[in-house]
């Protein structure tokens, strides 16, 4: 069995949406690092206004982002260093899987739940499950919901085993 070839880095700029609830969230340009038919990999810097203190990490301007996109996983990684280089953890995102419309844009459908993971490791944080209880999801579509779940226990479960970083290769 052959495995794909991950395509060489481009100068290519994408558009990175993120939807939750049928709407944009936000949308905003990336460089599309790799893109090898299941795995996409693009770079963007911090793309809100201002700071955003979660308390465990601020994100900021100057921050960049590489994130990780899987059209056949139900999560997406968001490594994420300040403007110096220094690792500030992994943010994930518990999503459908990722898909790339006909324009080429990477479309990224939010499902509420997020898992962070500190750059040491040392914390593992389960977040927005009570969103997702209100969201409704586990009544209109139990197929997704149970993904979704399944998707951020093993997020979890590497994360604390120490497996994590090995699924960004």
């Amino acid at each position: 069995m052959t495995r794909p070839t991950m395509s060489a880095p481009t100068t290519e700029l994408v558009q990175v949406r993120l939807v939750k609830a049928g709407r944009t969230k936000i949308g905003y340009p990336a460089r599309l690092l790799s893109d090898d038919g299941t795995h996409v990999t693009v770079r963007a810097d911090w793309a809100g206004e201002g700071v955003r203190d979660f308390g465990f990490v601020r994100f900021e301007p100057g921050d960049v982002f590489t994130e990780h996109y899987w059209r056949d996983r139900w999560y997406a990684i968001k490594e994420v260093r300040s403007g110096d280089g220094t690792l500030k953890g992994w943010y994930c995102d518990i999503t459908r899987p990722a898909v790339r419309d006909v324009g080429g844009d990477i479309v990224s459908v939010d499902l509420d739940l997020d898992l962070w993971v500190s750059a040491d490791g040392t914390q593992v944080i389960r977040l927005d499950e009570d969103e997702f209880a209100q969201s409704g999801l586990a009544g209109q579509d139990p197929a997704a919901a149970e993904a979704a779940t399944r998707a951020l226990d093993e997020l979890e479960l590497l994360a604390r085993s120490g497996k994590f970083t090995a699924l960004l290769r």
